[in-house]
């Protein structure tokens, strides 16, 4: 099932996704490095 890329808003599958990342025990799909990074940076401002 489709994940949505909390940066951009893609939907992602988490089988192909670019990039994940485990943030506060719940794991965010990512369509590029750059909303992975962008994440990376504040993530509270995007969950």
């Amino acid at each position: 099932m489709a994940e949505k890329d909390p940066i951009c808003g893609m939907m992602v599958e988490p089988d192909s996704a670019v990039a994940s990342v485990e943030h506060d025990g719940k794991t965010y799909y990512f369509c590029s490095m750059d909303c992975k990074e962008a994440f990376e940076e504040d993530p509270e401002s995007y969950i």
